[in-house]
Parts: C-alpha cells; sequence; structure tokens
C-alpha cells in the first residue's frame, strides 16, 4: 500500500495535489450539503465559489498586469478553494456577507503583489486576506471545513499525503505539539481531554497544520526555522492566547508565522535569463542562466522553478530543481536529464532560447555540506542525483577546502556520466576519489566498476566507512535501498543525509 502511495505521490507535484485534495473537499462538502449531512446549503455554496474565483481571478489579471509578475494559475486556483472552504458561503442577497467575500478574496490575491519584496509574498494570501478583511468590516471566516466531524476523515487523509509528499511532517509536529500544550495549560481545567478532543473534532487544527503551514513560500528555508515556525503559529492558535483584549484567530497566527519566516530566510524571487544550454551526458543537458542580482546559497539546495506554458500536464508548470552551480560561479546551473516521453514542463523547458527568462523561488534545502570540515565524507549520487555533488565539488575546489572525500557515482551507461571534467579537478586539487559505478554497460570499461552500489564495494573502496557521514542523492528507490544497505553495514542512522530531491517529481 505505501508503495502505491509513493508512487503516485512521485507522479505528481505538490501544488496539484494540493489542488485536488481541495477540489475533493469541496465536492464532498456540497454533496454532504445537498444530503443534510453538513449545515451548508449547496446553493448557496455554489454562489459563493463563483464569486470568490471570479474576483480572485480578475484580481490577479489586473495585478499581475500591473506589476509585469509571472502568474500562476495553480496559485490562483487553491488560494480561492482555501477561501471557499474556510469563509462561510452566503446567499447573494446577503450584501454584507458579499461584501466580505469580494473584499477577502480581492486583497487575497493583491497581497502577491503589494505584500512582496523581490517578487517574493510575505504572508499565505488566503490568511491575508481574510485577516485584513475581518480588521476592515469587523467580519470573520468561520473555517467551516475545519469545524464540521463529517469532513475530517478527508481532510485528514489528504493533509497526511501533502505532508507525506513534501516530507514536512516535523513541521506539522512542531505546530502540533506546541498548540496542544499551550491549548491544555491555558484551558480552566487542564486536567480534562476536552479541549484536546474540541480541537481535533471541531477546530480548523487539522487543515491549518496540513494546507495552510506547508505552503512553500512562506516558511522558513531550513529544518531548525521550520520547527521555530510551527511552535510559534502553535502557541499563537490555542484560543485563549491574547494581548489585552485582542485574542489571535488562525489567520492572525499564520501571519505572525510568515513575518518570523520573512526575516529568517529573506530570499525572493529571481528572474534568470539562459545564456547557454550544453549536453553533457547522455540526454542530459546543463543549462546556464544569468540571475537578475546575485543571491545566496548553500551548496547542495534547490530552487522552485517555473516556467508558464500551455497545455500543462497534471505536474503543472513548477518544479523543484537542485542548483548545480556553486555559490563561487557568478551563473545559475541547472543540470537535467530528460526521459521520454517528456513532461509538457521539460519539453517547455528544452525548448528555451538563448535570451528566453524563467522565475525561480523558494530557496531552501538542508542538504549542504556539513560545517566541520574534518568531518569525513562519502557522496553516492545515482544519475540526475549528481547535480547537489556538482555544487558542493565545485564550491570546494574553488576555495581550496580539501576535505576527505569519496563519491561514488552510478550510471547504467558510461556515456551518461555527467561533470566529470569537475570531479577529476577535484581529483587533483583537493584530492577527492571518485569511483564510477555503471550497471548496464555489456563490456568493462577502464577505470569504472560495473555493477551495483552495495556493501561489498563501499566496504572495498572505503575502510574507513564507519567514521564518515554519508549524503546519498537519486532516484527515490535507490536512495531508500542504498541507506537501507548501510544501515545493515552498521552506519548510524545520524550518519546518513538522504537528499529530498524533488526534481524526480
Amino acid at each position: 500500500m505505501l508503495s502505491f502511495v509513493d508512487h503516485f505521490l512521485n507522479k505528481i507535484t505538490m501544488y496539484r495535489l494540493v489542488l485536488y485534495y481541495l477540489i475533493a473537499l469541496l465536492i464532498i462538502a456540497a454533496s454532504f450539503g445537498i444530503f443534510g449531512w453538513l449545515p451548508v446549503d449547496p446553493i448557496d455554496l455554489a454562489f459563493s465559489t463563483v464569486l470568490i474565483f471570479a474576483t480572485c481571478w480578475i484580481t490577479n489579471i489586473v495585478f499581475a498586469k500591473g506589476f509585469d509578475a509571472p502568474t500562476n494559475v495553480e496559485s490562483v486556483y487553491i488560494t480561492a478553494l482555501i477561501l471557499v472552504l474556510i469563509i462561510s458561503p452566503v446567499a447573494y442577497t446577503d450584501y454584507l456577507g458579499v461584501s466580505f467575500i469580494v473584499f477577502a478574496s480581492a486583497w487575497a490575491m493583491a497581497s502577491k503583489f503589494i505584500v512582496a519584496v523581490h517578487k517574493k509574498h510575505l504572508f499565505n494570501p488566503a490568511a491575508f486576506g481574510v485577516a485584513f478583511s475581518s480588521l476592515a468590516l469587523n467580519q470573520g471566516a468561520t473555517w467551516w471545513v475545519g469545524g464540521n466531524l463529517p469532513l475530517l476523515p478527508l481532510v485528514l487523509l489528504g493533509g497526511l499525503l501533502i505532508v507525506r509528499k513534501i516530507r514536512r511532517f516535523d513541521l506539522v509536529a512542531s505546530f502540533s505539539i506546541v498548540a496542544l500544550v499551550t491549548i491544555v495549560a491555558t484551558s480552566p481545567n487542564s486536567s480534562s481531554l476536552t479541549p484536546i478532543v474540541q480541537t481535533f473534532l471541531h477546530s480548523p487544527f487539522f487543515f491549518l497544520a496540513f494546507v495552510m503551514l506547508t505552503e512553500p513560500l512562506t516558511m522558513p528555508s531550513t529544518r531548525l526555522g521550520r520547527l521555530a515556525f510551527g511552535a510559534i503559529i502553535g502557541f499563537l492558535f490555542a484560543p485563549n492566547i491574547h494581548i489585552g483584549s485582542f485574542y489571535f484567530t488562525p489567520e492572525i497566527a499564520l501571519l505572525v508565522g510568515n513575518l518570523f519566516a520573512y526575516f529568517v530566510s529573506p530570499e525572493g524571487r529571481f528572474t534568470l535569463t539562459l545564456i547557454g544550454k550544453n549536453k553533457i551526458a547522455s540526454g542530459m543537458y546543463d543549462f546556464v542562466f544569468k540571475p537578475d542580482w546575485l543571491f545566496n546559497f548553500y551548496p547542495g539546495q534547490y530552487l522552485e522553478w517555473t516556467i508558464p506554458h500551455r497545455s500543462s500536464d497534471n505536474r503543472g508548470n513548477r518544479r523543484y530543481f537542485t542548483i548545480a552551480s556553486s555559490p563561487t560561479e557568478e551563473e545559475v546551473r541547472l543540470g537535467v536529464k530528460f526521459y521520454e516521453p517528456k513532461s509538457s514542463f521539460k519539453q517547455a523547458l528544452d525548448g528555451l532560447q538563448i535570451g528566453d527568462t524563467v522565475s525561480v523561488s523558494q530557496l531552501t534545502g538542508d542538504f549542504v555540506l556539513p560545517k566541520d570540515p574534518a568531518q569525513k565524507l562519502v557522496f553516492i549520487a545515482g544519475g540526475i542525483g549528481i547535480t547537489p555533488f556538482r555544487s558542493m565539488v565545485r564550491y570546494l575546489v574553488d576555495t581550496n577546502d580539501t576535505r576527505s572525500i569519496v563519491l561514488l557515482y552510478s550510471n547504467k551507461f558510461s556515456s551518461e556520466i555527467a561533470y566529470k571534467e569537475t570531479f577529476d579537478e577535484a581529483a587533483q586539487k583537493i584530492g577527492m576519489k571518485t569511483v564510477y559505478v555503471l550497471t548496464g554497460e555489456p563490456h568493462p570499461v577502464p577505470g569504472t566498476y560495473a555493477g551495483r552500489i552495495h556493501e561489498g564495494l563501499i566496504a572495498n573502496e572505503i575502510p574507513d566507512y564507519k567514521e564518515r557521514t554519508f549524503y546519498i542523492s537519486g532516484p527515490p528507490a535507490m536512495v531508500s535501498a542504498t541507506a537501507r544497505g548501510l544501515h545493515t553495514m552498521g552506519v548510524s542512522r545520524s550518519r546518513i543525509k538522504t537528499d529530498y530531491f524533488p526534481g524526480f517529481a
């Protein structure tokens, strides 16, 4: 069952998963309303849905043109669906309710352009739209999707899929633990489990945790930052937390967390101009871009890449790819392996011409070099998983950082070996050892090992392997199998770092 789930998650992007999840929630809610299982009038829900979508769509078009900014249809739909699910449906004769919906929807989309730094919005759009409208119009969101018990199983199921997809269980756990502890501690009867039961069954606890907290652009880029981010929002989520007569709502708690996220990871959105495209291996190309302004990153981190294109498939027009270049280089490199049939995104990427631009954002990732230069390392790469190691090795060569490193690089054929010149230079300048492993060559290739990366090869090539920290990057199945093999060899889990390599999704 888990393998089926993982296969499904690997075939769809996070944004499409969220979009389908929200659509499913809306359809189920409308169906339950028809049968009287939810206190929701399906006609009012349909009217509110159309009104929110129309307002978000129009506002997005107007501001995108006014700010000359790239747009993403998925993000418009996702924001609109969230608003539909947290603002109570209204009848067309409810003029105050209609005004609130239009005002909140318009400000949700406008905030992405107005309240932004370096083209990156600071706040979760839906939370900002609702919070600002509540203060201006003295109305509020009911978060009805989280307060209706019949919807809870679907909220939980879809939410867990999202968190599994983006691997942010640490963030959800931080939020949940702090929120529940604070709720119990501030409850008039702290010895009772009633506050926790009420929180689980009749509050937006799960929807906030799974959907709102996990918006990539408004969370910190490091694990420690994410833990603090979740804890801050969890503390403010508790209903009895207040400053004087001001009580925090879920959306305001989230906005406070967004501010924290900006201060600890302020990178924005960048525009990259294509200046080169080079074939570096069979089916693999190195795209070279010039950024509109220089930004800082750690070798091994990744970016979200956006290429708007028509008729996008179910993976959408956004992808995560590791930066293949080093911070010491002026250009930004993207190493991509093309498989047939190509996704619509990779078709658009392959069709880029010199001078074309792409938009990138959400610089993040913890798969980076350890701070201690004395720590012995082993890099294990499978196929396109070599890109973070190219970034790290290029950085080490350029800074003359002579760490003890062994690279095991696996491909099917020798023609698929990429960035070999960088690793050959590293052998000469910083003493890095590279072992090229080929799994599909019909005849022996000099200077390579025939077979797969396995326990025997690791023990033979790296006698002191128990003293080293292992970094593994590649296809998910390869990463998991290699990590299991290292466990059987006695390598502790604390010495194994696996790359969350979203480019495969």
